[in-house]
């Protein structure tokens, strides 16, 4: 087999030859500092071969980097990382994986309530043929913008005129007459103090206590308010 051609590094500017002699002395990263010995190596005339001695390297890389440092001169002495090893679920599977966790397991016949991130690797095994762990899972759907969080309740009105009467509502909040008045009344209360617990350092399984409610030795009082919002003035009305 025919013997390469050697290769050298081109010839340098003077201040391009002091600022790789002071990568060398100065340079943290330890592919930028291997990078810039070989380079320097071959400013001083040795051989690619004598340089991959040096180096413990094979002679085809010390090429590489003399080549890459010839085309793009000092940008080749850093590493570009690919930012580790390549994503082993692609979109597909990733949406696969949050539409599961995003559906009840009662409605895949599961007799769950919810899931467990056990649950749901044992679920994706078996159903969707996707081996994946549990760390994964929650990096995956932590990345979508899925978090664990409490159900809440709400109420809907069972009325089937709720909707036009909301939008006759709302529109008279939005276009209110011009010789009148929008008055709305709402109940609320009654309204009771409740003491807040604090915290603090006791025996284990005797906490401090407080009463849930307390004595009303004056009885209770009602008021009626009403707000106009045109002014922001409120009426009230203690009986």
């Amino acid at each position: 087999m025919a013997r390469q051609p050697e290769v050298f590094t081109r010839s340098l500017e003077p201040e391009e030859a002091q600022r790789l002699v002071k990568i060398t002395r100065s340079a943290k990263d330890g592919v930028r500092l291997r990078r810039s010995g070989i380079v320097l190596a071959s400013m001083q005339g040795r051989s690619a071969g004598e340089i991959a001695a040096m180096f413990a390297a094979t002679e085809g890389y010390v090429r590489e980097v003399i080549h890459a440092f010839n085309d793009s001169r000092f940008a080749a002495l850093s590493p570009k990382w690919s930012g580790g090893r390549p994503r082993k679920f692609g979109p597909a599977a990733r949406e696969q994986i949050c539409r599961i966790a995003a559906c009840k397991p009662t409605e895949l016949g599961l007799p769950l309530t919810t899931w467990s991130l056990t649950k749901l690797v044992e679920y994706l095994a078996e159903h969707a043929r996707l081996v994946v762990s549990a760390e994964t899972v929650r990096q995956i759907l932590r990345t979508a913008g899925v978090s664990w969080q409490a159900t809440k309740t709400w109420k809907a009105s069972e009325d089937p005129d709720f909707v036009a009467k909301k939008t006759r509502i709302l529109d008279l909040y939005d276009h209110p007459p011009a010789d009148g008045r929008v008055i709305c009344v709402d109940e609320f209360g009654p309204l009771n103090l409740q003491p807040r617990p604090g915290r603090g350092w006791f025996p284990v399984g005797c906490p401090a206590r407080l009463r849930a409610t307390y004595t009303r030795t004056s009885g209770v009082r009602q008021m009626f308010a009403a707000l106009d919002l045109a002014t922001g003035q409120m009426f009230y009305r203690v009986p």
